[in-house]
């Protein structure tokens, strides 16, 4: 070629052609949605922070600056100016009970009560509004945090007489805040055929006066005498409380929920929802079945990813022990004040070492309730033993749930095993007014909801509500995380806070991790599901007394725009 060299030909084609690739590559398809102009949190390593993201249908097509997202935006994609407000992966909550949730907006609110008088009289105006023989039913009372005890008690909690009184024609079921524990009055006993003689089941407690009568207190498993009653009544109204709940977690930028324990009735119903297209919000459901309707159902239950990435149910619930607040919780040692208990074990440990046999073999993550140091320690030695048996099955990810208050000798078994540590950091705060009467100072500190000891040993925390039992709101409870402040001020043990980035992560990342589905969630990332929480404030930078003032403005799922403040 005259004039020319075929070297220059050669690299004028390289740079024709490099053009041409370049031109493709900026003509991206046009996004449905971007969110731009704003403080966009990826939790993610690689790029940890951004200005806007685009959307294609429901996954995320691009993080990164306003310039480079700029090429997304076309004649019909929907813009979402953030005005500078916080945007980070949905809030994924760990541990709830959604059927709980619902339940809890159709009944008696009990936890702003002050005293047990305060709970009388609402049940009072219950029950002259109910028809004779309904069912009156509420939850959230604690007997420690009335400003008074109730006269007379046994053991801090009231006697039935009151209640009983103002609503001799209804039987009245009250729920225990920790959910542990459930209150009746003489209507609801006697339509239970429960007498002073009425004998404790297997891992429940039915309890008694001096004179050996029934306070209407049922502790743990004994719950179950009194609420047969009740449950064709909250079984009609399930589909109500489920949609109910789904909005409430909407509201609040909860984008997955874990629902810790529904019966295979319950799932049931849930897959009917989602074939329905009304499940709006993504679950993880755990089984809560006993072993022998495990050994017939479970093939048939492992379901992932069913109705577009809406319905996962690939873990089984168990219950080793209670509540703190009931004093059930399954402690090494007494209870400090009250010398004479150790708490309760609910599910034998023989029932659970073969659930958790028919887990490994049947693919299912075992997620195990433990609250005291002793039901703690037994649900470790399942485990390990479990895992010692099939070495050639790895990266379980079993759970403990709650794994509030540990020997120092167990803490650093949940690292060395991969256990995840299912925890709800608000329980902290909630809890620390009694926690020193039931432990003592020494055992508090050692292993009450102690989260960087366990972090430095490496353990995976996940972070919920534990809702009804708390609001599902996640922002009290990302303030519990990093502050450990309680109502009057004080701190509980604040060298075990979370630093702002632990506890947004323990609410996106880890969880998705300890589910196994950090590949489509828990972070923002090209590819990954496009749920998404906008913040009016940004709860990372903000004074920490500030933290609680931010709200949810926007809820977005799988790309669509679910809830708007």
């Amino acid at each position: 070629m005259r004039g020319h060299s075929w070297e220059t030909v050669l690299m004028l084609a390289a740079l024709l052609m490099l053009m041409l690739v370049s031109a493709c590559a900026s003509k991206v398809e046009p996004a449905d949605m971007v969110l731009h102009n704003g403080k966009i949190v990826t939790v993610d390593a690689a790029k940890p922070e951004v200005q806007a993201i685009a959307i294609h249908g429901e996954v995320i097509a691009a993080v990164g600056s306003e310039k480079e997202i700029q090429p997304y935006i076309g004649p019909s994609t929907t813009v979402i100016d953030l005005a500078g407000m916080l945007a980070i992966p949905g809030f994924i909550d760990s541990h709830g009970h959604l059927t709980g949730l619902g339940e809890s907006k159709m009944q008696l609110d009990l936890g702003h009560a002050a005293t047990w008088d305060d709970i009388v009289a609402m049940v009072a105006e219950a029950a002259n509004k109910a028809k004779p023989g309904e069912y009156i039913l509420g939850s959230g009372w604690h007997q420690e945090k009335w400003n008074r005890k109730p006269v007379p008690d046994v053991e801090g909690f009231p006697t039935h007489e009151a209640l009983s009184k103002v609503s001799p024609d209804n039987p009245v079921l009250l729920m225990h805040a920790s959910g542990h524990a459930v209150f009746a009055n003489a209507k609801a006993m006697e339509m239970a055929n429960i007498t002073r003689s009425t004998p404790d089941p297997t891992g429940g407690q039915v309890m008694h006066d001096a004179k050996g009568n029934p306070i209407g207190v049922f502790r743990e498993n004994a719950a179950g005498l009194v609420r047969k009653g009740a449950d064709e009544f909250v079984r009609k109204r399930m589909p109500d409380a489920i949609r109910l709940a789904i909005q409430e977690c909407l509201s609040k930028g909860v984008t997955t929920f874990f629902d810790a324990g529904s019966s295979f009735e319950t799932i049931d119903l849930l897959k009917q929802f989602a074939d329905e297209g009304n499940l709006e919000i993504r679950l993880w459901v755990m089984i809560s079945e006993g072993n022998q309707a495990l050994q017939y159902n479970l093939a048939k239950y492992r379901i992932i990813d069913y109705g577009n990435k809406h319905l996962t149910v690939r873990a089984i619930k168990r219950f080793m022990d209670g509540a703190l607040g009931s004093r059930t919780a399954w402690m090494l040692e007494p209870y400090a004040d009250l010398p004479s208990s150790t708490g309760i074990n609910v599910d034998k440990v023989e029932d659970i070492v073969e659930t958790a046999r028919l887990a490994i073999e049947n693919g299912f993550q075992l997620c195990t309730h433990a609250i005291g140091d002793r039901a703690n320690r037994e649900v470790l030695n399942i485990y390990e033993a479990v895992f010692k048996a099939h070495p050639d099955k790895k990266n379980l990810r079993w759970r403990i749930e709650h794994a509030q208050h540990l020997n120092a000798a167990d803490i650093p078994r949940f690292g060395a095993l991969g256990v995840i540590a299912a925890m709800q950091t608000i329980h902290c705060t909630s809890d620390a007014p009694y926690v020193l009467a039931r432990l003592g100072a020494q055992r508090a500190e050692e292993g009450a909801y102690v989260w960087q000891k366990l972090m430095k040993c490496g353990a995976i925390i996940c972070n919920g509500t534990d809702t009804a039992v708390e609001d599902v709101n996640p922002i009290p409870n990302f303030y519990a995380a990093v502050t450990r402040k309680l109502k009057d001020g004080t701190v509980f043990y604040q060298d075990q806070r979370m630093t702002r980035e632990e506890a947004l992560k323990s609410y996106t990342w880890n969880a998705a991790y300890s589910a196994f589905e950090e590949g489509t969630r828990g972070s923002l990332v090209a590819g990954k599901l496009a749920d998404i929480t906008v913040l009016t404030k940004n709860i990372l930078t903000i004074p920490e007394d500030e933290i609680l003032t931010a709200a949810v403005k926007y809820t977005i799922v799988g790309g669509k725009l679910m809830y708007s403040r």
